[in-house]
This record gives structure tokens, sequence and C-alpha cells, in this order.
């Protein structure tokens, strides 16, 4: 016995069985997540389709077993008017869903068509060089009536960059997603959740929101598409709610949401839909305007 790719092995696994514990906090979530993030590069509009691996073939024949394609479903939970971070306070066995690094053709349309089976909304966190290349992509997910938000132009890690050069990313990356939908994104996330509290109020200070995560699907592990809703659903058993991470650039992704929607309704869990609400400007605002025009 190669007792040398035995003890490889074990390692493997025991490294990847961590993972799927909930960390003890919000900081070791980060670290967790900015450590194990793959430092991929956003998809281009000539790049190949990803293909399916073949031991995912018992997976899929299990995923069509246990999703019950008929309606109607019971899912929708209410929905959410935000205008800060603040406002977003879940109840007990409220999630809301969300998918990061698109939109992707082929892939974020047939997240879409997932949502629409269950009758639930998403909130889509754009790279602005996917939505730049992808336009039409990003557009059928406004259409559908989901959260819009940005994730930077090019998904970098902005604890490396300069406070400056962070910010001059993160409003490019938020002008791109604009441009290529027609209207605004008041939503933000940060790429590997790699933040800091000068970016955060700076952010708010534009009247963004940041989208933080409380639960992290990993589906950006090269595992079977059942292995992330597992994954998933552990860490939802163990918190009760929260933020679920996914990215829409992914197969397995694709592939497993059926089913993760599936054990969620069948747990009694409702997802949330995301509507951001303008702040009215100050009273004392107002008054004041009507003050000027008076004298005037």
């Amino acid at each position: 016995m190669n007792y040398r790719v035995l003890l490889a092995g074990l390692a493997v696994s025991l490294a990847l069985g961590g993972c799927a514990t909930k960390p003890a906090n919000e900081a070791s979530l980060k670290s967790s997540y900015a450590a194990e993030e793959p430092r991929h590069k956003p998809l281009k509009a000539n790049d190949r389709v990803e293909m399916e691996p073949k031991k995912w073939l018992v997976a899929d024949l299990e995923t069509r077993a246990a999703v019950d394609a008929s309606g109607p479903h019971d899912l929708a939970g209410r929905t959410l008017e935000v205008s800060s971070l603040k406002d977003i306070r879940l109840a007990d066995k409220e999630v809301i869903l969300t998918f990061d690094d698109g939109p992707a053709p082929g892939k974020t349309d047939r997240i879409l068509a997932t949502l629409d089976r269950f009758g639930v909304k998403a909130a889509f966190m754009m790279v602005g060089e996917m939505a730049q290349a992808h336009p039409a992509t990003a557009r059928e997910v406004l259409a559908h009536g989901d959260a819009i938000g940005s994730h930077t132009f090019r998904h970098p890690d902005l604890d490396k960059m300069t406070f400056d050069a962070a910010m001059t990313e993160i409003a490019r990356g938020k002008d791109a997603v604009t441009k290529a939908i027609g209207t605004d994104v008041p939503f933000f996330r940060f790429p590997y959740l790699a933040d800091s509290k000068r970016l955060r109020t700076a952010i708010a200070a534009r009247d963004m929101i940041v989208m933080d995560v409380d639960i992290d699907s990993k589906d950006y592990f090269t595992s079977t598409p059942l292995s992330v809703v597992d994954r998933t659903m552990k860490q939802l058993y163990q918190r009760g709610r929260g933020i679920v991470l996914m990215h829409d650039i992914h197969q397995r992704t694709v592939r497993m949401l059926p089913v993760l929607l599936s054990r969620l309704e069948k747990e009694g869990f409702k997802v949330v839909t995301l509507k951001y609400k303008r702040t009215p400007a100050p009273a004392t605002n107002l008054v004041a305007q009507a003050d000027t025009k008076m004298v005037r």
C-alpha cells in the first residue's frame, strides 16, 4: 500500500471536513472565505462553457429524484424593504439567497428559471467586467425582479490595495453594472469578504448597502452538487437563518439549486425577497428648501 497517498488523502478529507463547520464568528468566516475561495478570473464572452464531470452522473440521478417538479411551492417569504445594512434582520428559518461573480450566460439564466419554479427571488452581486461582457444576461436578472448589487469591476482583494485604489475599483464596478442594466444598483459585496471599517464607512456614505454573509455554501470547491447542498444545510441547521453565499458561475451551483430549494421548503425555511427603499430627505432639509423659496 502507498502510505504517502493514503496520508495525503486523509489530510485532504480532514481539511474539507473542517471547512464545512460553522465558523465561530463573523471574523473567522471572513478569514476562512478569503483563504479558501480560489482567486479566479472573471469569465469572458468567448470562454468555454464549464463541463460537467462524469462523477456528477450519480448525483444528478439523486438530484432528479429528490426534487418535486410539480407545484405549487410554499417557499416564498416576506419582502424586506431596506435602506441600510441595519434593516437586514432575519427571523428564525428565514434566508436570503445571494449569487456572486456573474452574470454568466448558460448558468445565470438557468438559476433564474429554477428560482421561478419555486416562486422565490435572490440577490445577484455582479462583477462589473462580467456585466459589461454580458449585458443581456444582466438585464434578464433585472427583468426577473431580483435584487442586484455590484462586486467591484475585476474582483480584486481590496484589502491588498490602497484606500483610494479600492474606492476607484468599487466605483468602476458599480458604474459598469449600472450601465449594463440601465438602473442604479444599491447593494455591494466585498470580494473574498475582505473589507475594512474605513471602506465600509465610505460605501455607506454613498448610499450603498454592504451584503454580508452568514452561510458560505463553498460551491467553489470541486465537490458534487449534493455535497454543496449538505454543507449549506448543515450550517443553516446550526445557525437557523442567514444570508447564503453562492456563485452563478459554476455548473455545480446550477445543478444543486433545485435540491437546495426543495430541502429548504421541506424544512420549513422561507426565502426573503430584498427590495431597496431609498431614504427620504430629512424633514429639516425640506423646511430649509421651503424657506429659501419664500425668501426668493
